[in-house]
């Protein structure tokens, strides 16, 4: 049996990273993938289980999309990254089976994905899982240099984009990947994929994921 995954986040780098992770699994298969709901209902597949971004830019709110995926007939994941208790709570009123960390690495993704399918989420108040999204960690501190490539690079732009925007070289840009990638692991926060850059950049204020 494969399951058949949606996915909803507004942002194309998690698209992309979170498709990735769940394509190299055998037995999962991403059949639909949106920036909204809409989107993702227009594709009009068969879905197993919805991975949904739980704050999306379109000016929806978490209580709509859960209720709306709800209907489609298949579990709702929330995707959360520091998100009020409040917000989650109200994510698992609307019918929300679970909660996904966007810091979790590719097992423990695979694992809620798997237990959302069976029906082996816990019922009631969920929420509680909340304690599992950390606080925020402290900022690592960049160079002004370093942080415009950041900005950059973490949303997808590629070296030779970011070097011709900043008027350097491919191989300045790529020093400066490498010495921020070597300031994240130092500090615990290992950023080893452009997927993870994004979340260290989103996390830590260097880019704005809903502007």
């Amino acid at each position: 049996m494969v399951v058949r995954v949606g996915l909803i986040d507004d942002h194309r780098a998690m698209l992309v990273g979170v498709t990735a992770i769940i394509q190299s699994h055998p037995g999962f298969q991403v059949v639909a993938v949106g920036r909204s709901v809409t989107e993702l209902v227009a594709a009009r597949e068969r879905m197993d289980v919805i991975l949904l971004d739980l704050t999306l830019s379109d000016g929806s709110t978490p209580v709509d999309n859960v209720a709306a995926l709800v209907g489609a007939g298949a579990p709702v994941l929330v995707h959360a990254s520091l998100e009020p208790l409040a917000v989650i709570r109200a994510a698992a009123g609307a019918g929300a089976v679970g909660l996904v960390d966007k810091a979790d690495e590719a097992p423990g993704l695979m694992a809620a994905l798997r237990a959302a399918v069976r029906g082996e989420f816990p019922g009631g108040d969920w929420a509680a899982s909340i304690a599992r999204v950390p606080s925020a960690p402290a900022r690592i501190p960049l160079s002004a240099r370093e942080a415009e490539v950041f900005a950059r690079y973490a949303v997808g732009a590629t070296a030779d984009s970011v070097a011709q925007s900043l008027f350097i070289t491919r191989e300045t840009v790529l020093d400066h990947v490498r010495r921020i990638r070597g300031k994240y692991a130092a500090a615990g926060r290992p950023a080893a994929t452009k997927v993870d850059l994004y979340r260290r950049a989103v996390e830590d204020g260097y880019i704005h994921p809903h502007l």
